[in-house]
């Protein structure tokens, strides 16, 4: 039987069970004091998904903006925002002309995967100049006016947002934002990891000026290392299109998780850090895509839920490698930079250590994850099945060492023998995969899942290629999708053919 932390079984018993608490996907009958049965509404999320959905970007790219020419750009003043709250949207054209902004939030929409949600009236743009960079800290901080401001309707679902931004000769560029739902309690939240997005953010990418986290550019056009930032700024578009280099790992994971019909609320990197989400109000906590940068207060928050019986699903690899410190603009506004030195002496140290890695702080990813990063993949590599018995691979017709082509990829995670793992849990090493490294070392990829005397799940799937296997065209494996609806099925207490006894997990 499922385990059900305490303060959810007192409120089931008392409420009776609904399809929100156990993110069911059909309406199921709860029963009032009185004793007659009410039929319960479905999640959200299901209910937006029943909307007709429009492809908000198209597949061959035409008309991108390039940093070169920097046609249309912008940025938004938040990363996330709440129903009844405002958001900004900050745009340069060029040359000046007229532009729309459209919004749309992307989902499954029976495979379209959005919905035009808002449109703009046409505005007139000017050209925007790339700020100086910072000369101590690298950084690139626009203050270009603000263009539109929107106030997010009450009736706009919780999801992951993109602002289009088209002018008048078709030249579309775009942003990213999250609407939360910080009044219900959905049995999933997916964390956005935006920390991440940005540190890979070489705006402009213009072979002259911009800076990422990874590299700067040399006079001689070229990407060097030595040069890059040690802090990024959210006051600045992402580069050239504006989605970022990451985003599509999450837009995989979004689509699977709301066409299977999970009950999800979506929040980001900063909402975790600032306490906005509060992990212990939800079943299990789902970090979806490539979340590399964490700061001390994401990294407690995380910990202490765990502590609490809410469980953790991380989808991607690399996960929690880089401890960073989040601060405000120049100006006082709250959460628009992140800063990693990356090296010692940090500049800008505080009393939680220098942003280095979490290994050489003292706090090794491995001890919350169960596995840590252990390398680049050279070329797409099958994951080799362990533990096949294990409820986790209930359903998928796997057996050890079957072969899952092309699921390990881009990064990925293994158990280190010397370095402290969790302790007094039931862990299980479910995938023993052998790759080759970019560098032509030799390593494995571990995928590991562990459940806490508290009742907590948390899984690492160990590569960067989980979330293609659960949606992308060409690289979806029913086996994957079974394994991952286990899982989760499993941590919201969702009634479902994976749904069974649980089988002893072995370390």
């Amino acid at each position: 039987m499922v385990r059900l932390r305490r303060r959810w079984a007192l409120g089931l018993l008392a409420g009776g069970v609904s399809a929100v608490a156990l993110g069911t996907t059909e309406p199921v009958l709860g029963r009032r004091r009185s004793g007659t049965l009410v039929r319960r509404q479905p999640p959200p999320v299901e209910v937006e998904n029943r909307a007709a959905g429009t492809p908000w970007w198209p597949e061959d790219g035409r008309r991108a903006t390039n940093d070169r020419h920097r046609q249309i750009q912008g940025y938004a003043s938040t990363t996330s925002v709440a129903p009844g709250e405002s958001i900004d949207f900050h745009v340069a054209v060029n040359p000046a002309g007229r532009y729309r902004i459209s919004i749309h939030r992307l989902g499954w929409y029976d495979g379209a995967g959005a919905r035009t949600v808002l449109t703009s009236p046409e505005f007139d743009g000017v050209p925007q100049q790339v700020p100086a960079v910072d000369p101590v800290t690298g950084a690139i901080a626009c203050r270009w006016p603000v263009s539109w401001t929107v106030r997010v309707p009450d009736d706009w679902t919780s999801g992951l947002y993109q602002a289009v931004f088209t002018s008048a000769d078709g030249w579309r560029a775009c942003t990213p934002f999250v609407v939360r739902d910080d009044r219900r309690a959905a049995a999933l939240c997916v964390v956005l990891p935006v920390t991440t997005w940005q540190a890979y953010n070489q705006w402009p990418r213009d072979r002259r000026v911009g800076k990422s986290l990874y590299n700067g550019y040399a006079a001689t056009g070229r990407r060097d290392p030595r040069l890059r930032a040690l802090e990024v700024s959210f006051d600045r578009p992402y580069a050239d299109h504006g989605i970022p280099i990451q985003l599509t790992r999450d837009h995989d994971a979004i689509q699977w998780l709301e066409r299977r019909g999970y009950d999800v609320s979506y929040a980001t990197s900063f909402d975790l850090h600032s306490g906005r989400l509060d992990p212990t109000r939800h079943r299990g906590i789902v970090f979806c895509g490539h979340d590399e940068y964490w700061s001390w207060e994401m990294r407690r928050a995380a910990e202490q839920a765990v502590a609490a019986g809410t469980s953790l699903a991380f989808l991607g690899a690399n996960s929690i490698y880089w401890h960073v410190r989040l601060g405000p603009a120049d100006d006082g506004r709250p959460e628009r930079l992140v800063a990693c030195a990356k090296t010692t002496p940090d500049p800008g140290e505080d009393s939680a250590g220098p942003t280095v890695t979490w290994r050489v702080v003292g706090r090794p990813e491995q001890a919350l994850l169960g596995v840590q990063y252990n390398g680049i993949v050279g070329s797409p590599q099958p994951l080799v099945v362990r533990a096949a018995d294990h409820w986790f691979w209930a359903g998928a017709g796997v057996a050890d060492g079957d072969r899952i082509p092309g699921v390990v990829g881009g990064e990925a995670d293994g158990v280190h023998a010397d370095v402290p793992r969790p302790s007094g849990v039931d862990a299980a090493v479910l995938s023993a995969s052998p790759y080759r490294t970019r560098d032509g070392g030799h390593r494995v990829q571990n995928t590991h899942l562990y459940e806490t005397p508290q009742g907590a799940l948390v899984f690492a799937s160990g590569t960067l290629c989980w979330t293609m296997a659960l949606n992308r065209q060409g690289h979806r494996d029913e086996r994957i999708e079974r394994a991952t609806g286990n899982l989760l099925d499993r941590i919201t207490g969702r009634a479902g053919p994976s749904a069974g006894p649980a089988v002893p997990a072995r370390g």
